[in-house]
């Protein structure tokens, strides 16, 4: 965890269309550091392949972004990072909107005004990454 983060953001804003700016990195380099954004990275023979970053409060994990560059490298870094949120004791974790390859780990989506419960459930949880 964290031994590439802006490596992480750099690969997942390098697609055709990004809205990972250059401006936002710079306040995610912010966010670094204070402690508040995180990155799962997936390594193939020391190089980087793969990997997820997302922003932290208290019990919630906001998932942000993620890449690959060999076949299932994000889907190794979900597994990681999903472990990591249960043994830490995290509440939530925000995958933002819903897609095949979220559904196939639980992702499901919920009303707001579940997720607004949560959030607060969370935002009771102190926890560290």
């Amino acid at each position: 965890f964290d031994s590439a983060t802006l490596e992480v953001i750099k690969n997942c804003a390098d697609r055709e269309k990004t809205w990972i700016s250059d401006e936002l990195i710079e306040a995610y380099k912010n966010l670094i550091k204070m402690g508040n954004l995180h990155s799962v990275e997936v390594y193939q023979e020391n190089q980087l392949v793969g990997g997820l970053y997302g922003v932290t409060y208290k019990g919630t994990f906001f998932g942000e972004s993620m890449f690959s560059k060999v076949t299932q490298a994000s889907k190794c870094a979900l597994i990681k990072l999903i472990e990591h949120l249960r043994e830490k004791n995290f509440v939530l974790l925000d995958v933002q909107y819903q897609t095949e390859h979220l559904k196939m780990f639980g992702a499901v989506e919920i009303p707001f005004d579940q997720f607004e419960k949560l959030l607060i459930d969370a935002y009771k949880v102190d926890t560290d990454f």
